[in-house]
């Protein structure tokens, strides 16, 4: 999770490529054509190839030598192996993290999870979501860590939105309130072993509608 916006042009394309990958306007097995991206968005190829670069990363996209670059199919060994991931690596930087949270932090992250409950689809869910756990994780201090979360957060998304996409509910994430509740008791054993269930729950429950 990157704690700022990365405003250059390569941060531009790899932001609206991969929100579109998320969102399924592109679909798995799709073709992204260098040439076509650097004339959308008013790019040389360099930026547009280290787009592509970030979205590999992201387990957004493949590349595949003299097939150029495809959008990346997904299937439930894939969602469970990023479930496994974001588990152990959050609950590692929710432990850095807990001892710097102040209570204007728990704040935030409290007003960031009602905003969740109350978000009128599935895309403003998920950027409240994921602004939740980037407030609570940040704090660890450890940059390469939270921008691999970020990364697993991306593929996350993209198999959350494939299941909301027909209709939407938000809904109530009692584990967010627990988490809070633990860390504002500065219980954070209870408040690292919630987090780890409820990321897990992605990889478990893929047809269900909850969160995380």
């Amino acid at each position: 999770m990157k704690s700022d916006i990365d405003n250059t042009v390569t941060g531009r394309i790899t932001r609206e490529l991969a929100d579109r990958i998320i969102a399924g306007h592109i679909a798995p097995g799709t073709k992204l054509r260098q040439d076509h991206c650097a004339e959308e968005f008013g790019a040389s190829h360099v930026p547009v190839r280290e787009a592509f670069r970030r979205l590999e990363a992201q387990g957004l996209v493949v590349s595949e030598p003299r097939r150029g670059v495809r959008v990346a199919s997904f299937d439930i060994a894939e969602v469970r192996e990023v479930a496994e991931m974001r588990a152990s690596l959050e609950v590692l930087a929710l432990r850095h993290a807990a001892p710097h949270l102040t209570s204007a932090i728990l704040d935030e992250a409290e007003a960031i999870n009602r905003a969740g409950e109350n978000a009128p689809d599935v895309r403003a869910w998920e950027e409240a979501n994921r602004a939740f756990h980037r407030l609570i994780l940040t704090p660890c201090g450890m940059p390469r860590l939270l921008a691999t979360i970020d990364d697993l957060h991306a593929a996350s998304a993209r198999f959350l939105f494939s299941g909301f996409r027909m209709e939407w509910e938000a809904p109530t994430d009692q584990d967010h309130r627990a988490i809070l509740k633990a860390l504002r008791e500065r219980q954070f054993d209870v408040a690292a072993a919630t987090l780890a269930r409820h990321v897990k729950w992605i990889g478990t429950k893929p047809g269900t509608k909850t969160r995380p």
